[in-house]
Formats: C-alpha cells, structure tokens, sequence
C-alpha cells in the first residue's frame, strides 16, 4: 500500500484505465488534476482536484503524481507535465503495477512508469521513467527500455532487444531478440522489427521498413 497521497495529472480515457490498475492494487487517489474538466467533477470516481496551474499548491513531502495522459507517438505533451511537475517541486510516482502484472525477479522500473493488466516484465529486464507497458505487453529477460517510451497493447520485446528513449510500439508490434530501436522511432502496430534501427523515423510492415 502507498503511504504517500497520489494526484494523477490527464483525465482522459488513459486516466480511467490507470484508475483500476491502481485499484486493483489496493491503493487510493488524492485527486486528477486537469484543465478541461471542472474542479469538483469526477473520472470514475476520482475527484478532479484542480488544473495544470495548481501543480504547486499540492506539491509537497507527501504526495506524487502520476501522468495519466495517453502517449500516441509522440511523448511531448507527457514530457511537458513531468517539466511542470518537477518545476513545481513535485516528484513523480514510484512505479504503478497492475495486480495482474508479473514482474520478475532483478526487473527494474522507473519512476513515474505504469504496468498494466496482464503485461509481463521478466527477469532483469530494465524500464525507463514515465513509460507506459499497455495491457499484455511483454519485456522479456534482458530488454532495456528507455524513458517516455509507450509499448502498446499486446506488443513484444524479445529477450535483450533495446528500445530508445521517446519511442512508440505499437499494438501487437514485435521486436526481435537483439534488436536496437533507436531513439524518437514509431512502429507501427502489427510491425516486427527483425533488425536494429538505427534512425530515427515510422516503421511499419513485416519485416519493418521506414515509411518517414
């Protein structure tokens, strides 16, 4: 259980899919903060708590924020809430894991980053910060993920493949044992990615090729 209070920042529909990871793991939420729903309403039932400007007035020794805004290729929007959020002398979350998540032995887990139902990180498997592992995605042994990296549902990350930071793995998308994504790359869902990438850009097919 989390002794800290926990304010999640987006009240979208990602937000609501975090609010029952974090649920089914017996822990509770202060509150959402978001600009575009009023103060007082709720998602789910988690009181929206404020907008973007009172990051400050909640931040202090007992509590941590969650970005619960969805990251679709690009993490910019999610990378502007954690410089907000740390300009405003918060800190981000200890990671969040799903009930039905398994988490290896030696795995490690950034700050900031959710683990959702039934996804699996296996042993000493490496994720960044502020990453999102979507419902059924699995790291295997050995992977490394960087920061802001979004491995969406059902994707694959072969044993001691390597993802780059900022990076987007669309759903059911495979990269293979050994592979290198480079960083700021988009694959597309259902690609597989048989061989490193080494530039950065949107990769789609079988076997994965740069489309831009």
């Amino acid at each position: 259980m989390r002794e800290k209070r926990l304010i999640l920042v987006g009240g979208g529909g990602h937000c609501k899919a975090v609010i029952d990871v974090i649920k089914s793991a017996g822990n509770t939420i202060f509150g959402i903060i978001d600009n575009e729903i009023p103060v007082g309403d709720k998602v789910l039932d988690v009181p929206v708590v404020g907008g973007d400007n009172d990051l400050s007035s909640f931040a202090d020794h007992n509590t941590e924020f969650l970005i619960t805004v969805g990251q679709i290729k690009s993490p910019s929007i999610r990378k502007r809430l954690t410089l907000a959020i740390t300009q405003s002398g918060g800190v981000l979350a200890e990671p969040v894991i799903a009930s039905t998540a398994h988490i290896a032995i030696g795995a490690k887990i950034g700050r900031g980053t959710v683990v959702m139902h039934n996804a699996v990180v296996n042993s000493d498997a490496t994720i960044g910060e502020n990453c999102i592992i979507n419902t059924g995605a699995i790291i295997e042994h050995d992977c490394t993920v960087g920061d802001f990296v979004h491995i969406s549902t059902g994707a694959i990350a072969n044993g001691a493949s390597h993802i780059g930071n900022d990076c987007f793995v669309g759903s059911h998308a495979t990269i293979a044992h050994m592979a290198n994504v480079a960083d700021n790359t988009v694959v597309g869902a259902g690609a597989v990615v048989m061989n490193d990438i080494n530039e950065e850009g949107t990769y789609v097919g079988i076997p994965a090729k740069k489309i831009r």
